[in-house]
């Protein structure tokens, strides 16, 4: 267990999700809720000042939604993990958040228990999307893929692209994947950027579909 609580800021314009959300988050011993805020701007003002570990973010929020405050943070160049929260399932939403810099996206109708557990694994790092998108992401980035675009092609990756692809598929952040590999994040951000050049993939979250889908996370 960390020795420091991970931190979390909510962002959100409905208080009594907010209250709701701080609650649950305050029985965990690992996780605190450090900041919250009632709309984007507020929020990415908050973010610049607390750094936290972890933002919890709406996507449908009055004057900025959460797409347009994601690619603020990222411009910022905010290194909390930022997961979207929310009540759409559109497809659309999805990718676009993902496509925006997002290292999760969680509907507000899952299980309390079930939240709580993808926010551990995304203090550790991972990439969380709830269980029901999974397939509709996979499905989305497939059709969005130009039908005559080549074929990504593993074999054409070194040793050490091979290695950070299947760390990416576990759901790995830049940070983590240099940790487990004795590399810096600057070094894995050139290895991904020359991998996803390679296989013709535009974002980690297609590289992490893909090989799953391939079976290349398992061998």
């Amino acid at each position: 267990m960390a020795e420091t609580p991970a931190s979390i800021l909510l962002i959100d314009d409905h208080p009594l999700l907010r209250q709701g959300i701080k609650q649950l988050i305050g029985m965990e011993d690992d996780m605190a809720v450090i900041g919250e805020a009632s709309n984007a701007a507020d929020g990415i003002k908050l973010a610049l000042e607390t750094e936290p570990d972890l933002i919890l973010m709406d996507l449908n929020m009055p004057e900025m939604d959460g797409i347009e405050a994601l690619k603020k943070l990222r411009e910022h160049n905010v290194s909390s993990r930022i997961i979207m929260f929310t009540v759409s399932d559109q497809e659309d939403d999805v990718v676009a958040a993902l496509r925006a810099g997002a290292d999760g996206y969680l509907l507000k109708d899952m299980e309390p228990e079930d939240m709580i557990a993808q926010l551990h694994q995304a203090a550790v790092g991972k990439l969380v999307i709830s269980d029901r998108l999974t397939t509709l992401l996979a499905q989305a980035l497939r059709s969005n893929k130009p039908q005559q675009a080549a074929r990504p092609d593993f074999d054409s990756l070194t040793p050490r692209e091979k290695d950070i692809l299947k760390l990416i598929a576990e759901g790995l952040s830049n940070k983590m994947i240099g940790r487990k590999l004795d590399i810096s994040d600057g070094t894995v951000k050139v290895h991904v950027k020359h991998l996803l050049k390679k296989l013709n993939l535009r974002s980690r979250v297609e590289v992490a579909v893909w090989a799953v889908e391939e079976g290349l996370h398992r061998s």
